[in-house]
């Protein structure tokens, strides 16, 4: 996007003009006569709106060391040599005040990281794009690319000759609409002003790039992502957290209540590895209030020994009698609320409740809705105990290239299933 690095006067309402903030900042605030009576060292910008309004001009006097501010209102004309106010507008001057509403553009956000709610990354800062329009002065874009650093050392147009001459070609702006944007400012007083852009878009992120963005902050900023998560987001965005310590923080700093919300929205076997790394105390008092289904699974879980099939499995899976219908069977998978990776498999259990057979999701969608299961199911299968070790299920799993595994108990009673999501995890971790 090409700008003009000059701002004239502002002489009518309609006015619209873009500047970066480098080209300004530091530049000489002028009196209507002319005089000057300090150099621009910020904006002060009134948060609340899509693009929100520069307030006030943050100034340093030629004399003193007080930092001043005057309201942006006063200011008469802008340009990249100077800010000329109106007739009386240098007695408006005051003590710099900052409110829970309020931010310093250069303090608070310029050098900063923002997480980009759009590309779903965290990019740095590197200047802030503007625009004059009915006489206000507003943040529109920031500039994240090569080009912001290069105009703020003052070397922007040696660059771009140098680059037009061997290449043919200029470096590209980089620049992101506030609106996709939200600042990761770490005074704790504005933990809400954090959030009041576009949080509301964290949503839309896939859960695996929340993670990535939510481990790489600091302990401030990731909490406070992690509070404007839903239970459903937080508890998906969890479960793709590599850093162990980080879910744990995570889920020690929550509400007691929603984190036993967040923990019945994850897999069991995902909700046991987060609990296992949680002090004792604080596990058990998580778990007496997590919902029974959850509080069963889980608690069946953290019986076996870590290193185990028994620790790694989900108590997520599909089963029904054998003497079910293939009708029957697709209104069952219609209610469940397992995962995906989950139901590639539909186990057929006996009487007894052994797992008698396995069939495929392929059986149900081309079988006809009168045939039992147990003529369709494959009765030669792969299983696994329980307490077997976690380096057998994965030779299992490299040899038969398994979407799922079944879990056993002595008797064979299906105990619980290991996907193949399981199991990668548990290589990626080596």
């Amino acid at each position: 996007m090409a700008v003009e690095n000059v701002l004239p006067d502002m002489p009518n309402a309609n006015f619209q003009m873009f500047v970066y903030f480098s080209e300004i900042m530091g530049r000489l605030v002028l009196d209507a006569d002319g005089e000057g009576i300090g150099r621009l060292a910020d904006f002060k910008v009134k948060m609340g709106e899509l693009f929100p309004r520069v307030a006030s001009l943050v100034i340093k006097p030629r004399r003193g060391k007080q930092i001043l501010e005057i309201d942006w209102s006063n200011v008469e004309s802008c340009s990249t040599q100077s800010i000329r106010l109106k007739p009386g507008g240098e007695k408006s001057r005051r003590l710099l005040e900052s409110g829970p509403d309020e931010i310093l553009l250069r303090e608070e956000l310029l050098d900063k990281q923002v997480v980009d709610t759009l590309g779903s990354r965290i990019e740095r800062v590197n200047d802030i794009h503007l625009i004059i329009v009915h006489q206000d002065l507003r943040l529109v874009h920031v500039d994240f690319g090569a080009r912001g650093i290069l105009r703020r050392l003052g070397w922007l147009r040696g660059a771009d000759k140098l680059t037009n001459w061997l290449f043919a070609y200029q470096t590209e702006e980089r620049l992101i609409s506030w609106k996709y944007i939200q600042p990761l400012l770490s005074n704790p007083d504005k933990r809400n002003l954090k959030l009041n852009v576009s949080a509301r878009k964290l949503h839309d992120i896939h859960p695996s790039d929340l993670a990535d963005i939510i481990e790489e902050l600091d302990s401030v900023n990731r909490s406070t992502i992690f509070r404007a998560l839903d239970t459903q987001t937080a508890a998906l965005t969890l479960e793709e957290m590599d850093d162990s310590r980080i879910q744990a923080s995570l889920i020690v700093q929550a509400p007691v209540e929603h984190a036993s919300d967040i923990l019945d929205e994850m897999a069991p076997d995902e909700a046991t590895d987060l609990l296992a790394d949680l002090p004792e105390e604080k596990k058990r008092k998580l778990i007496q209030t997590m919902e029974k289904p959850s509080r069963e699974a889980v608690e069946a879980l953290l019986k076996y020994r870590e290193g185990t099939a028994g620790s790694i499995m989900t108590k997520d899976y599909f089963s029904v009698p054998g003497k079910a219908t293939i009708g029957q069977a697709i209104e069952e998978f219609r209610k469940t609320t397992c995962p995906l990776e989950s139901v590639a498999y539909l186990y057929i259990t006996d009487e007894a409740g052994k797992l008698a057979g396995v069939c495929t999701l392929r059986h149900l969608i081309i079988a006809d809705r009168d045939i039992p299961l147990a003529k369709l199911m494959n009765t030669r299968m792969v299983t696994i105990e329980a307490e077997e070790k976690i380096a057998v299920v994965t030779a299992l799993f490299h040899k038969y290239k398994f979407l799922a595994l079944p879990v056993v108990d002595a008797g064979g009673a299906l105990q619980g299933l290991i996907t193949v999501k399981d199991i990668m995890q548990e290589e990626f971790e080596e």
